[in-house]
């Protein structure tokens, strides 16, 4: 099972054929994902299932339908245990960011790291699960697969949100703060932390 989201609704892609009342089921292998984003866009559905009998299909039929955009992004620490957040587009995420070039998905999550908030010093310490979510460009959709891992710095100096990618603020949140931070967040986001 994989969970793709629109805004904060999922698109759960699954073998099992449930009955509910707040989510709709479509068969993969003929859905219009343009309907499925609209009808997830304006209307109380709570999801969406696609379905598909092989499950080794799901997730591979799933990214033909629309072009891909592949990202790494950090969880990152610091050696107070708190969490390094960005916010952007008046929400808090985590720093993420395009591949470029040649560079290892590893490398990618690490220089968005630093440049879009200026901690240097890190190091990853263990890879998180992958989110997917669909979002709009130049008016079309696409699916952005984010490789996320955790890491670890002892960097203490001052924070720089890089206001060219729309960053207004950088902050380490603890625990609690990092809670409410959530609250104002993506869903795939609530995933991670």
């Amino acid at each position: 099972m994989y969970t793709i989201y629109v805004g904060n609704k999922p698109i759960i892609l699954t073998t099992n054929i449930e009955k509910e009342t707040d989510f709709r089921s479509f068969l993969l292998k003929t859905v219009n994902i343009g309907k499925v984003i609209k009808i997830l866009n304006t209307t109380d559905l709570k999801g969406v299932h696609l379905i598909h009998k092989n499950e080794d299909k799901l997730l591979p039929n799933f990214l033909k339908l629309l072009p891909n955009t592949v990202a790494g992004g950090g969880k990152v620490f610091n050696s107070n245990n708190e969490v390094l957040f960005i916010y952007r587009n008046n929400k808090w995420d985590l720093p993420k960011g395009k591949i470029e070039g040649k560079e290892s998905i590893e490398e990618t999550a690490k220089r968005e790291v630093e440049e879009e908030t200026g901690v240097e010093g890190l190091k990853i310490t263990n890879q998180l699960p992958t989110t997917y979510h669909i979002f709009k460009r130049n008016g079309r959709h696409k699916i952005k697969i984010t490789y996320w891992f955790e890491m670890k710095t002892n960097f203490d100096g001052k924070l720089f949100p890089q206001e060219k990618e729309g960053i207004t603020d950088v902050k380490w949140l603890n625990n609690e703060a990092s809670q409410k931070a959530l609250k104002n967040s993506y869903a795939n986001i609530r995933i991670l932390v």
